[in-house]
């Protein structure tokens, strides 16, 4: 899995299994859902799973329902810049905070940093 990063200093790919860190071209962000809720952030949705950055403490709800219930997840996790859930697998989860990213692979139950440090980052995006 990929994770493609616009920051303030350029695009980025990152290869979440082997840890490398490349230049990328330009890429576009898939289209927010709207959601429903105050003060977000930012929103990735993949079939029913859908991750929403917000404003608050913790940062992050999570839908596996299509936004029917939430469920809050990422305490302990800095405020929130930008999301990402990937296609081939929703339980898989890309957390952007200003300069780093955290993964979560069950879901948002538990998150991991990414040990890359990135220029402020604007937007996300994962492939496989």
């Amino acid at each position: 899995m990929i994770v493609l990063v616009s920051t303030a200093g350029g695009n980025f790919a990152i290869d979440l299994e082997a840890g490398e860190l490349e230049p990328a071209e330009a890429f576009t962000p898939p289209t927010p859902p709207k959601v429903n809720l105050p003060r977000v952030v930012a929103a990735a949705k993949t079939g029913a799973t859908i991750l929403v950055a917000v404003d608050a403490r913790p940062p992050l709800l999570v839908s596996h329902d299509a936004g029917s219930t939430w469920r809050e997840s990422g305490r302990g996790l800095p405020p929130g810049r930008a999301v990402a859930v990937s296609d081939a697998s929703p339980d898989s989860m890309v957390f952007a905070a200003r300069n780093r990213l955290y993964l979560s692979r069950d879901g948002g139950v538990f998150w991991e940093a990414i040990p890359v440090e990135l220029p402020e980052i604007e937007a996300l995006a994962l492939t496989t």
